[in-house]
C-alpha cells in the first residue's frame, strides 16, 4: 500500500513538472503556428488514438450504463471547458500569469468540496479562499493590458480562472470512476467524448495549419505537447486518483508556478514583476490557509 502510495506521490509530482514546462512550450506555437482551438482539436485527438490503441492490448471493460453520463460531463469539464479555456487564455495573457492563477484549482477544490461534499470550511479557510482570490483578480483587474505576444492579458487571466475550475470539478467528479475502471478505460473513452465534442470548435483552426511544412523544432514541440501534456499528464493524474483525494492532488499545483517561472525566464518568454510577486504571494498563502489540516477539524 506504502508503495502504490509513493508512485501515486511520483505520478502527481511528474505531472505537475510536465504541466509546468508546458506553460511556455505551449504559448510559444500559438498563434503563429496554430491557434487555441485548433491545438485542443489536436491534442484530444492523438490523445484519443494513443489511449484506443493501448487499449487493443489489454482486457476490454464494460461500463455501466449509468455512469455514461459521468464519462461525457468528466470529459466536458476535464478536455474541453478546461482546455479550451487555458490554450485560448494562453494566447492572450503570459506563462507565469497563467502558472500563477492555477494554483487557485485547490482553493476552488475545497469549495466545491464543501458544497458537493458537505465536507466543513472554516474561519481559516474562508480567508485562504479570500486572499487567493484578491491575488487573482490583483493580476486580472491591475495588471499588464498587453504586452507583445500577448494581447488581451486581463481576458487571458480571467479565462485562467475558468480552467482552474473547470479542472477543479473534473477531479470531483471522476474520482468515483476512478475506483471501477482502469486507467486506460477512462482515458480512452473520455478523450473519444472529448474529440466529438472538440471536433466543430476547432476544426477550421486546426484545418488552417499547413501540416505537411511545419519545421522539426515545430512538430518536436507539438508532440510533446500531445504525448507529455495531454497523454501522460492525465494517466498520471488518474493514476494517483485512485491512491489519493482530489484535494491533495490539486496541492501538487503548486510546484507549477516555481517549474513554470524558471523554466520561461530561462527561455527569456516572460519576466517577473512586484505585482506578479505580490498576487503570487496572497495566492500561495490562500492556498496554504485553505488547505492547512488541524487538529479537532
Amino acid at each position: 500500500m506504502k508503495n502504490k502510495r509513493a508512485l501515486a506521490l511520483l505520478a502527481a509530482t511528474t505531472a505537475s513538472f510536465i504541466y509546468g514546462i508546458n506553460h511556455t512550450i505551449a504559448k510559444g506555437l500559438m498563434p503563429d503556428v496554430i491557434n487555441p482551438f485548433g491545438f485542443i482539436l489536436l491534442r484530444v485527438s492523438g490523445a484519443a488514438l494513443v489511449f484506443w490503441i493501448i487499449s487493443l492490448f489489454l482486457p476490454s471493460e464494460k461500463v455501466e450504463r449509468k455512469d455514461w453520463w459521468r464519462f461525457i460531463i468528466c470529459a466536458f469539464f476535464g478536455m474541453v471547458l478546461n482546455m479550451l479555456s487555458f490554450f485560448k487564455g494562453l494566447s492572450l495573457s503570459t506563462p507565469i500569469n497563467s502558472s500563477v492563477i492555477i494554483t487557485l484549482s485547490p482553493v476552488l477544490l475545497l469549495i466545491l468540496s464543501a458544497l458537493v461534499l458537505k465536507e466543513r470550511i472554516t474561519w481559516v479557510k474562508s480567508l485562504g479562499i479570500s486572499l487567493g482570490l484578491s491575488g487573482a483578480l490583483l493580476l486580472v483587474i491591475f495588471g499588464l493590458k498587453a504586452q507583445p505576444n500577448a494581447p488581451n492579458i486581463p481576458l487571458g487571466n480571467f479565462l485562467f480562472i475558468v480552467n482552474a475550475a473547470s479542472y477543479s470539478v473534473y477531479l470531483i467528479l471522476v474520482k468515483p470512476l476512478t475506483k471501477k475502471y482502469s486507467a486506460i478505460t477512462l482515458m480512452k473513452f473520455l478523450f473519444l467524448f472529448a474529440f466529438l465534442i472538440n471536433l466543430p470548435i476547432g476544426f477550421q483552426e486546426f484545418s488552417e495549419v499547413n501540416w505537411t511544412s511545419l519545421p522539426f523544432e515545430v512538430v518536436w514541440k507539438l508532440v510533446f505537447v500531445v504525448l507529455a501534456t495531454t497523454v501522460l499528464t492525465y494517466l498520471f493524474n488518474i493514476f494517483a486518483l485512485k491512491q489519493l483525494s482530489p484535494s491533495t492532488i490539486g496541492a501538487f499545483i503548486y510546484l507549477q508556478p516555481l517549474v513554470a517561472a524558471v523554466f520561461a525566464i530561462l527561455m527569456g518568454v516572460d519576466s517577473l514583476s512586484p505585482l506578479r510577486i505580490g498576487a503570487a504571494v496572497l495566492i500561495f498563502t490562500g492556498v496554504y490557509l485553505s488547505t492547512i489540516k488541524r487538529k479537532g477539524i
